[in-house]
């Protein structure tokens, strides 16, 4: 098992795995203590980083201090940073792929110490500090994995989007609330940074409107 320090995609620094591939943690988590709250249907999308009984981690630019293993419900050993349990992103296709970083407003990649890769600093400091800033704009992709065709909404309060009911990814630098309906109208959602794949949180082909700012 190696864990090295990178560079993946807008996140630097971020843990990868050995063949390149983009580490993550989950705020619904703990790390102190480390518990693991991702299984069954969850832990096939983003599956465990997971080490043998007695095998070895290897570190290259990660704080040999900073890492250590929980025990699962099923009893297989799952690594941590900081404490917090990492996994992978099964829709991660290619190392340096970043498909996973702020899905569902709770999953990000794992810096060395086992805080968020891409937060701010004073979110970083804080651990699992304050909420982000808000965006001040959006783009929503057709597509999951932010694939083409796809639209800009900019500017503060209620926007509607031109394409109604065709969102199933988007990218955003902070936090916005998006909704069923037309003119922030009926189910909601407050989400942060980008979503590879709106389905996840019950909103592929749903989103009418948002409300950035």
């Amino acid at each position: 098992m190696q864990l090295s320090a990178s560079r993946a995609g807008d996140l630097n620094p971020v843990v990868v795995n050995g063949a390149g591939f983009t580490l993550y943690r989950f705020d619904k988590d703990t790390a102190d203590p480390s518990r693991s709250t991702c299984s069954g249907e969850c832990a096939t999308t983003w599956p465990p980083v997971l080490v043998a009984p007695g095998g070895k981690i290897f570190v290259d630019g990660v704080a040999k201090s900073d890492v250590g293993v929980v025990k699962r419900d099923d009893g297989s050993l799952q690594v941590t940073l900081g404490g917090w349990p990492v996994y992978r992103f099964s829709k991660d296709l290619k190392p340096g792929d970043t498909n996973g970083q702020g899905v569902g407003g709770t999953w990000f990649g794992v810096t060395p110490d086992g805080q968020k890769a891409g937060a701010p600093a004073e979110e970083q400091e804080q651990g699992d500090g304050g909420p982000a800033a808000p965006a001040s704009s959006v783009t929503l992709s057709d597509e999951i994995n932010f694939g083409d065709p796809s639209e800009g909404l900019a500017g503060a309060g209620c926007q509607n989007v031109g394409r109604d009911d065709s969102a199933s990814s988007l990218q955003a630098a902070g936090t916005l609330k998006i909704w069923s309906e037309k003119d922030c109208k009926g189910a909601s959602e407050v989400v942060q940074g980008n979503i590879a794949d709106l389905g996840t949180i019950g909103f592929d082909d749903t989103i009418s409107s948002v409300f950035l700012g």
